[in-house]
């Protein structure tokens, strides 16, 4: 059976890697009583936990779910739906249901709510935790030792804390589902693409419990050069795609936002203490479409699911690689028509920590940090990534560019040449434009006709950046001409226009 194929399992399809986290869990759990299964952010690990809690259901054997987000906790509720396994939620705001088998709790609630005595714990045989990175808190620790008897399983895609070390303090053993590559190479995520514009000088902002120290972060990082060549950037290299941005703190990411207004992209802030209506608002905007981007503080990094989203941007360095794969999976999920993902780093991130598709050997001895596999592969073949001069995007030094396929060539010494566009030179040794044959002109035509159904523009676009190039009207009616994919040239040139145009916005603000 192909990897591809689902399997019908509880009632619900899986995926032959879901059904082996499965049945690797239900042999672990004869020999081990806390189990770790590790699944990278897309990768469905929400129905894993679900398919092994329709499990104890099935066998009357009461669940606890614990999670300390309530999008996640919705999500659950939502796959147990899905299994047939009709669970109680204990959340303020929601109805309490104490005779259901499986609940999913708020851990503040739960917490909150024993604490005054006004609810015991439920009983439990099978102890979930779900963003199990965060079990060695203390108040996940309460909960797990309150339950000495139940099967403790913990489900991330990061099993490490914030220093990389690793969770044995709270697990016995790890079963790996797939990572990032291989569910890239099934289909199931979407493959990254990469640009780094910015260079960092971190060097005099301090660590403390394994990052930056925040405050000294925002300094750094909150000044009107870095946040304008963000957002300039990101007209650059965006596609205009529906975009989350990571911010260092709360007044970073609104800085942020006020910026992308300023320009004219239609966006949005959230951080955590925007109201769960208004939050919920704005999110749907985005996924609507009525807005391009959503700044952010550390609320969009767990949790949340929107697989249309295309672009993320890291404005927010970390050393965490817990949190830096947390961010970019938020952008891997597939969804029709989507065929990658573009991340653009101002943080240093994939120069520090790797590509998010990279192999790592995550470990539980508290002694060891996880480990780059790939990147420490790169650095002893000498191929660690450096920017395409052709597109922009991050290519391995000595490779052709996966994007646009440049690839430098040893030059002579009496020969100096740049590529580009081929310039006619005249008497007065200027260069001219490129000469453009009619074949090459309606071949923009169909470039720019694409371009303009990828970003859902009205049909006058393809004519006016037709008359903006070539100071004159299309050859052709429009309508007539299939669109083309786009060659990094024209997306390159579209990209210089938008740059330019929000520049002379900037400057009439």
């Amino acid at each position: 059976m192909s990897e591809l194929d689902p399997i019908v399992n509880c009632g619900v399809s899986l995926y032959p890697y879901q059904n082996k986290a499965v049945a690797d869990f239900c042999t672990a759990r004869d020999f081990m009583r806390r189990i770790l299964i590790v699944a990278p952010t897309g990768s469905g690990k929400t129905v894993i936990g679900s398919a092994i809690m329709k499990i104890y259901a099935d066998l009357f054997c009461p669940v606890l779910v614990l999670a300390h987000r309530r999008e996640i906790i919705a999500q659950t509720h939502k796959k147990l739906a899905d299994h047939g396994v009709n669970a109680g939620i204990i959340q303020a705001g929601h109805p309490v249901h104490p005779m259901r088998l499986v609940q999913v709790a708020s851990l503040q609630t739960l917490h909150a709510r024993t604490r005054r005595e006004v609810m015991q714990l439920p009983p439990a045989k099978l102890v979930v935790i779900d963003e199990a990175h965060h079990a060695p808190a203390q108040t996940y620790r309460k909960v797990m030792e309150a339950y000495p008897d139940a099967v403790i399983l913990g489900l991330t895609a990061t099993p490490c804390r914030g220093d990389g070390r690793g969770l044995g303090a709270d697990f016995d053993c790890i079963i790996e589902a797939p990572q990032v590559e291989e569910l890239i190479g099934l289909g199931r995520l979407v493959r990254p693409r990469y640009y780094a514009p910015t260079k960092l000088d971190l060097a005099k902002v301090h660590t403390r419990a394994g990052d930056y120290v925040e405050s000294e972060l925002a300094e750094r990082m909150d000044r009107p050069q870095l946040i304008g060549d963000i957002v300039g950037h990101w007209i650059k290299y965006g596609e205009r795609r529906k975009t989350v941005v990571f911010a260092v703190n709360v007044q970073h990411s609104i800085h942020l936002r006020d910026e992308f207004v300023r320009l004219g992209v239609k966006a949005e802030h959230i951080d955590g203490s925007t109201p769960k209506d208004e939050r919920d608002a704005i999110l749907k905007r985005l996924e609507t479409g009525e807005i391009e981007v959503v700044t952010n503080c550390m609320v969009l990094t767990e949790g949340w699911d929107m697989p249309e989203v295309g672009c993320c941007v890291l404005a927010r360095p970390t050393k965490q690689i817990g949190l830096y794969r947390q961010m970019v999976g938020r952008v891997l999920r597939g969804a029709p028509g989507k065929t990658d993902a573009i991340v653009i780093d101002h943080s240093g991130a994939v120069d520090r920590l790797g590509l998010a598709e990279d192999e790592i050997e995550w470990t539980l001895a508290q002694d060891r940090v996880a480990e780059n596999l790939t990147q420490k592969q790169r650095k002893r073949d000498g191929v660690e990534p450096i920017v395409c001069r052709e597109c922009g995007a991050l290519r391995h030094g000595g490779l052709a560019c996966l994007e646009c396929g440049f690839k430098p060539e040893r030059q002579g010494k009496a020969i100096s040449v740049i590529d580009g566009d081929l310039g006619l030179v005249t008497a007065d040794r200027k260069v001219s434009g490129r000469e453009y044959s009619q074949s090459d002109r309606i071949s923009w035509i169909a470039q720019l006709k694409y371009i303009a159904q990828e970003r859902s523009y009205k049909d006058g676009w393809v004519y006016h950046q037709y008359l903006n190039k070539f100071n004159s009207r299309p050859p052709v009616h429009t309508s007539g001409v299939p669109p083309a994919p786009p060659t990094p040239e024209v997306r390159s040139w579209v990209r210089s226009r938008q740059i330019a145009y929000a520049k002379s916005r900037g400057r009439a603000a």
